[in-house]
């Protein structure tokens, strides 16, 4: 399997630190979908990361649905999933799963109204409405982490990564300069994150 793009990006990232907690061989082609269209075109014509080639040559897209892939696979060869068991743990990790990829779809949003659109034409109310949106996001699943106390242990699993992974994607790219947004007001997500990313399969896939 080769696995398509930046580590920047958090769904690049989930899918690389599932695929090492699998312990699934892999190979990772760093392509950028900025500076290395032309080249990514020629693999995924929509360009979109993360994109997963199969060893039949056949691709995904989509973190989540590679992620499910790689569950039927993990399964087939009697690896453990990242899932946790039962319909109530299940229900709660798919809750910090949806948390996360929302505020790492408000980051994104943020990070492209700065960088991708002229300064005179951003727009004041919609990075508000957004910043707002990535308030409410990261308040709620600071709650439903510290409820639910995410293990950073052998047991690992989806939510884990993927809270931890999203938090250090908005912590390196926004840090504190959104104003009345502070990543200090989420103590235990930021612990959190500290300690899984000392783990070996994030210490592999480094964002930075």
């Amino acid at each position: 399997m080769k696995l398509i793009g930046m580590l920047d990006s958090p769904y690049v990232r989930r899918v690389a630190i599932s695929l090492h907690e699998w312990g699934m061989a892999f190979e990772h082609d760093a392509l950028s979908v900025f500076r290395h269209y032309d080249d990514f075109k020629r693999v995924n014509p929509i360009v979109k990361a993360p994109t997963l080639v199969l060893d039949d040559g056949q691709w995904l897209i989509d973190s989540t649905l590679i992620i499910a892939y790689l569950e039927d696979l993990a399964a087939a060869r009697g690896l453990r999933s990242l899932m946790p068991r039962g319909p109530a743990a299940r229900i709660q990790a798919l809750r910090v799963i949806g948390l996360s990829l929302a505020a790492s779809e408000k980051t994104m949003q943020i990070v492209y109204e700065r960088h991708l659109r002229p300064e005179e034409k951003q727009h004041a109310p919609w990075v508000a409405r957004v910043t707002e949106q990535l308030q409410a996001a990261y308040r709620t699943l600071e709650t439903a982490v510290s409820a639910q106390a995410l293990d950073s242990g052998d047991t690992l699993t989806q939510d884990g990564i993927t809270a931890a992974v999203v938090f250090r994607f908005t912590q390196h790219m926004l840090g504190d300069t959104v104003p009345g947004f502070r990543l200090e007001d989420y103590p235990t997500l930021g612990a959190y994150s500290r300690i899984v990313e000392q783990r070996a399969s994030f210490v592999q896939t480094p964002l930075d």
